[in-house]
């Protein structure tokens, strides 16, 4: 930073001190406040929804890579016990549905979902800097102003001696007065019309999240449906009954009564 620069940060901070303590008038702008703080409750709904979209993906992945570990462990159990037996006719099966389908995340879900939902949200959020810094530029105008403000109205009512201090205070305030002005009147103009902005640049990608999830979700329905002719027909209406979970326990029972799991 260069000296400038150091001396006007200084003034700027001295200035927010006297305005705290009352020393100073805060010019308070309701129109620009309102705007901004509908501008700020966007950039945190757009950064969230970021990262809830990265956390989605990496959900999905994580969702297929388990299926296929947990189908990897089921063929083997039933193919150890029977190759030959539909129960390891329906683990192969089933391996296989699930690998495709965690072939399916990277090439009909990963990629596109990158493209269509995460690049356009990255391009949104790659906004907010540049326009938080002409909000942040437009703060330090307006404290140079009511610096410069406080500066001449002191003049005004106890005139110097010096009659060249008057006028050059005016202008100092006139020029404070025209630098906020503009800066404020474009940021008061251009929030409402970035945030209208937000439903026609998302439309796109909210469209296509919802076709590769449906997508997927056919797949994945379509797939794991074909395991099913691997089981009875009845087994559906056993699980309905109960009759199901009391095979289970009815193996753990057995389970129970072996040597090796009874409690010594």
């Amino acid at each position: 930073m260069s000296w400038a620069g150091f001396k006007k940060s200084m003034n700027r901070a001295g200035t927010t001190l006297l305005q705290k303590t009352g020393q100073i008038e805060r010019t308070v702008d309701r129109e620009f406040a309102d705007e901004e703080a509908k501008y700020k409750t966007f950039e945190k709904e757009c950064q969230a929804l970021q990262k809830d979209s990265k956390g989605y993906l990496d959900a999905m992945r994580a969702m297929t890579a388990a299926q296929t570990r947990l189908a990897e462990t089921i063929d083997t159990f039933y193919g150890a016990a029977d190759k030959a037996s539909e129960g390891a006719m329906a683990a192969h099966a089933y391996k296989r549905a699930v690998d495709d389908l965690d072939t399916g995340v990277g090439r009909e879900l990963d990629a596109p979902y990158r493209t269509t939902v995460m690049e356009p949200l990255g391009k949104m959020n790659a906004y907010f800097p540049v326009v938080n810094e002409h909000i942040a530029k437009r703060s330090k105008k307006l404290l140079d102003y009511d610096a410069a403000r406080s500066r001449m109205n002191k003049l005004i009512q106890k005139p110097s001696e010096d009659p060249t201090k008057l006028p050059r205070a005016q202008q100092e305030h006139d020029d404070a007065k025209e630098v906020f002005d503009m800066l404020n009147e474009q940021l008061i103009a251009e929030l409402p019309q970035l945030l209208d902005l937000r439903v026609p640049y998302f439309d796109p990608s909210f469209e296509a999240m919802i076709r590769m999830q449906c997508k997927f979700a056919e797949e994945g329905y379509e797939k794991l449906s074909g395991v099913q002719r691997y089981f009875a027909d009845n087994v559906r209406d056993d699980y309905a009954a109960g009759q199901l979970d009391a095979q289970v326990e009815g193996v753990l029972q057995e389970m129970r009564e072996l040597s090796i799991c009874g409690a010594s």
